[in-house]
């Protein structure tokens, strides 16, 4: 756990130090902590903006490649190369730190390449896993509390699903209400529009979940996925008329006075926060390995001319241990895994660091995709940041406030439904591959 928060709070102050690049401040300070030393241009002009958000996020990137790459084919925490996901922060920190400097040594017309194809296609790859993984979340939810009420005939589960449900539609309703008194006045066709759609197909996915055909063939669908996939979809519909700009006088928030730079800076942080959130939930749960599927047991006596009994005297007490071990898990007292458990506590039970390993029998997700998921998310942080952003704007830069943001949220609500309402149609249309 505390990896997976370190590789999170550098997304996060990558992505901070990313949008301080947007003002010439950042630039300014820079060249100040040289003593003048270092003029950061770009071609005679002062490189803060888009090419200087996607110098940094390149970095980051760049230094996830070469970490994806290291760790392909990692199994467990035995492999010498795990160290490199768990250690050496010292190291990596000054490798990040020095891929930044280096970027600014590379010609401006690589990053603007870079950031109009390849930064975005992998952008949208990225919202895409995200949606994916939140309709997972939201099956995976109603089921495991299904199972809870099943086995233990749980009052308490039957409250927390049935009061969640009710609670997520009530989200729902309330945003949609707000959402057309404040955002929604005469002339925004724009906002009038995403709203009204975004409440049309939240009542009818919520039909399509407990519609007859589809309880025959998922019994386990039901209201609980549909209230969790419409409150999160809500949310990225509110979340895109409030960001988007006041140019037809549709967003009376960016009219608010008193507080703007302080809700700029608010919502830029808690974008960020939310970033690293939900990349490292996606490079951890999303595509998690099964620790024990690394695992080979063979048994005893599959050689021909073997009996499987323990003919030798073992050489050490350790040995003796483990050779009365696998003459139980081969007459099937004892599982398979309880091999790796000894192996465990009899060698290097710990990681280096005063602490238990945990992945000696196998890593907890995959080392390889959690790099590349973040690789991911830096191109999504800069999309995010430089997507028609204002070259005239100084001072304190708002975090997502275009019409482009705007209309990746409200794309991808929509989208998050389509991936929802095939996850219940699936088994209707094709019973054959979803059987089990």
């Amino acid at each position: 756990m505390a990896t997976r928060i370190a590789y999170a709070l550098l997304l996060l102050i990558n992505s901070i130090i990313s949008w301080l690049m947007l003002t010439p401040w950042a630039l300014k300070k820079l060249e100040h902590l040289t003593l003048d030393y270092v003029n950061i241009s770009c071609q005679g002009k002062q490189c803060y903006g888009y090419v200087a958000v996607q110098r940094v996020n390149w970095a980051l990137g760049l230094f996830h490649l070469i970490l994806s790459i290291l760790l392909l084919g990692v199994k467990s925490s035995r492999d010498g190369r795990a160290a490199l996901q768990n250690g050496y922060w010292g190291p990596k920190l000054i490798v990040w730190l020095a891929f930044i400097v280096l970027t600014f040594f590379i010609p401006e017309t690589f990053f603007q390449i870079w950031g109009q194809y390849i930064a975005l296609a992998g952008a949208m790859l990225f919202v895409l896993l995200g949606l994916i993984l939140l309709v997972d979340l939201a099956h995976t939810w109603a089921e495991y509390c299904l199972e809870k009420i099943e086995e233990h005939d749980s009052r308490a589960w039957r409250v927390l699903l049935i009061g969640s449900t009710l609670g997520m539609f009530t989200a729902s309703f309330a945003m949609t209400i707000l959402m057309y008194i404040f955002f929604a006045q005469s002339g925004c066709a724009m906002n009038q529009a995403a709203i009204t759609v975004n409440l049309i197909v939240l009542l009818i996915i919520t039909a399509v979940s407990v519609h007859p055909t589809v309880q025959e063939y998922n019994p386990k669908a039901g209201l609980a996925q549909a209230a969790m996939v419409s409150v999160y979809c809500t949310y990225l519909t509110m979340s895109a008329v409030s960001m988007e700009p006041d140019q037809r006088h549709c967003n009376p928030l960016v009219r608010a006075r008193g507080t703007r730079t302080a809700s700029i800076i608010l919502g830029a942080i808690v974008t960020m926060l939310t970033i690293a959130y939900t990349t490292t939930r996606a490079a951890t749960q999303g595509i998690a390995l099964n620790g024990n599927s690394s695992h080979a047991y063979s048994k005893l006596g599959d050689e021909e001319g073997e009996h499987g009994l323990v003919d030798q005297q073992p050489s050490s007490q350790r040995e003796m241990r483990a050779e009365a071990l696998r003459a139980a898990v081969e007459a099937g007292s004892l599982p398979a895994n309880a091999l790796d458990d000894s192996d465990d506590n009899e060698d290097d039970s710990d990681d280096g660091r005063g602490g238990k390993d945990d992945e000696r029998g196998g890593t907890q997700y995959n080392y390889a995709l959690f790099h590349v998921i973040f690789l991911l998310a830096t191109t999504w942080v800069a999309t995010l940041l430089t997507q028609n952003m204002d070259y005239e704007a100084t001072g304190v830069a708002a975090v997502g406030r275009t019409y482009w943001a705007s209309w990746v949220k409200i794309v991808s609500s929509w989208v998050c439904y389509a991936i929802y309402s095939w996850s219940l149609l699936a088994p209707v249309v094709m019973p054959g591959r979803f059987g089990n």
